[in-house]
């Protein structure tokens, strides 16, 4: 099979069987879904979203936040991965978020990573889920399975230039569905430890079959 072609298989699999995807975090806002991407960094949504909750309630936006002062949030969320320091991001942003954009979350790379705590991984994702823009966000799970499949050449060996490998063989106005699809397959299927093939639809093409195999 030609690279397209793998895309192409893989792709009309989940089209089929997931047509509707989307973010497993829990939200309300932009402003929401911002935080609660920035406290899933190295962190499982199921945690994150143990604790959204009771965050939400007491800072349900910028401004809220914008008032509020680290140790406030950090009680919140302590039990998530590096809590001091998402503290301390989330007042920084929510702060330049109600100065500089009257409390809206921007809808444009070059804005989102300007704030605080915003690296290109959650940039994307705001871009891809909050706005639905053509946005490819490469965390460790699409990281893993673009690479065990075959989308990317080993010489991809960042997430920026898996992201760009993944955005030349995929449709723009797929792309923030691409996203959700790979990332769901390696934390449900195409695991890091213990990946369960005998589950996965493309076992038959996986390049693990191919000889001197490394997976």
């Amino acid at each position: 099979m030609t690279k397209q072609q793998i895309y192409d298989t893989i792709f009309d699999y989940f089209r089929k069987e997931q047509p509707l995807v989307d973010t497993e975090l829990e939200f309300a806002s932009v402003f929401q879904l911002l935080v609660a991407v920035v406290l899933s960094a190295q962190c499982t949504d199921k945690r994150v979203n143990m604790v959204t909750p009771s965050l939400f309630r007491a800072f349900p936006d910028a401004h809220s936040m914008a008032e509020a002062d680290e140790t406030e949030v950090y009680e919140y969320i302590k039990s998530v991965s590096y809590p001091n320091a998402k503290a301390r991001h989330l007042i920084q942003l929510s702060r330049m978020l109600v100065e500089d954009y009257g409390g809206e979350v921007p809808s444009d790379m070059d804005a989102l990573m300007r704030l605080p705590g915003v690296g290109r991984k959650t940039a994307n994702v705001m871009l891809a889920v909050a706005f639905r823009q053509s946005a490819m966000p490469v965390d460790t799970h699409v990281f893993r399975v673009s690479h065990r499949l075959g989308l990317v050449p080993r010489t991809a060996n960042t997430p920026y230039k898996v992201e760009q490998e993944l955005l030349r063989h995929t449709r723009s106005e797929e792309a923030a569905d691409a996203h959700h699809w790979l990332l769901l397959h390696g934390r449900y299927v195409c695991k890091s430890q213990r990946p369960l093939c005998s589950k996965c639809p493309f076992d038959s093409f996986c390049p693990k079959r191919l000889e001197n195999s490394k997976l």
